[in-house]
């Protein structure tokens, strides 16, 4: 089904990959999971008929064209919630940001087979800088909503989300707001169990010469 044009203030994600770099120095590894990145994306879409999504490469970019304020915003996590955890029974993870603003999509066929999307607005660039170059630098499986341009929500009522700065970072991989603390602390340790691995290997190779 094709997308419908849309022009307006909404909620945009700009979801990619983790690691997808890493993937592609071999060739099945990387189709694999773009495979598996595409069909989960299209068939959880197809559910969400107010929510569209565009595929490219070992990126999305998916917006919500219907609702009340709060109604997108809940849609958008939903899709990404359930997006996040089709994939990690892949193993493949997403760092997703989230943005509010003003966006346009339009079709436009030009010349027979060759057709070109516009994507304007101030919500995709905003959600594309963040997950790029934002900071505090996102983190693989990490979902995370950009505090400016926000409209008023009450942002309270999304039991996931917690206040972390500059943005409302979304915990789908929790059910209950108890569980976000432990959470962190877990992935804390992982980061700082990668970090002491890579330490242990400079320091044997070092001292081995």
């Amino acid at each position: 089904m094709p997308i419908p044009d849309f022009q307006g203030d909404t909620f945009v994600a700009f979801a990619d990959i983790s690691g997808f770099k890493e993937m592609m120095k071999t060739q099945e590894t990387a189709v694999r999971a773009i495979d598996k990145f595409y069909t989960a994306g299209y068939r959880i879409l197809q559910e969400e008929p107010t929510v569209h999504g565009m595929f490219i490469s070992d990126c999305a970019i998916i917006f919500v064209n219907a609702g009340s304020t709060e109604e997108r915003l809940l849609k958008i996590l939903s899709v990404i919630d359930r997006l996040n955890r089709q994939l990690l029974q892949h193993e493949i993870m997403l760092t997703t940001s989230i943005s509010y603003g003003d966006f346009s999509y339009h079709q436009r066929l030009e010349f027979q087979g060759i057709e070109k999307n516009p994507i304007f607005g101030n919500a995709y660039v905003t959600s594309f800088l963040d997950n790029e170059a934002g900071q505090p630098r996102i983190q693989p499986g990490q979902c995370r909503i950009v505090k400016k341009n926000l409209p008023h929500v009450d942002m309270t009522r999304f039991l996931s989300l917690e206040d972390s700065g500059k943005h409302w970072t979304f915990y789908w991989m929790t059910s209950d707001p108890a569980e976000i603390e432990a959470f962190k602390r877990m992935y804390r340790d992982a980061y700082q169990q990668k970090y002491r691995g890579m330490l242990h290997a400079i320091k044997t190779a070092a001292n081995n010469h």
